[in-house]
């Protein structure tokens, strides 16, 4: 019996079904959506789910508070393990130093505790209080 599935030797293969055969995203249907919300650029330019991209293609996407730039290295339409599917890109250098200098100025910078209910009677008369004063 012949696998049915095949790895894409070819030229081109759409971005969407990349992201995911890359692991940038658990499914087809969340890279689609980063893509339409303009979390993903090709070359520089915002870019629609049925692009198709080449080897040599600079992508940038943006997950969360990170932002990587990428080259495309190969093209397959097969999820694999993340082993094998950081063969298939290489993330730039200035990517890497960048993502690292923004994640240590947001370690660096102090966390915010929100409260899970409203202010009592005295934080409230507090509040009231600063805000009167300026």
């Amino acid at each position: 019996m012949v696998n049915s599935r095949k790895v894409f030797t070819s030229e081109r293969i759409r971005i969407d079904k990349w992201l995911w055969a890359a692991r940038f995203f658990k499914t087809r249907g969340v890279a689609k959506q980063a893509i339409e919300g303009g979390k993903v650029q090709v070359d520089g330019q915002r870019t629609k789910p049925s692009k198709e991209i080449e080897v040599g293609a600079k992508i940038r996407v943006k997950q969360g508070f990170d932002e990587k730039t990428i080259l495309v290295k190969s093209l397959s339409d097969q999820r694999r393990p993340f082993s094998e599917a950081k063969l298939m890109f290489e993330e730039t250098d200035e990517s890497i130093e960048k993502r690292l200098i923004l994640s240590e100025q947001r370690k660096a910078q102090p966390t915010i505790w929100t409260s899970s209910s409203k202010p009592n009677k005295k934080q409230r008369r507090l509040i009231h209080e600063f805000k009167q004063r300026s």
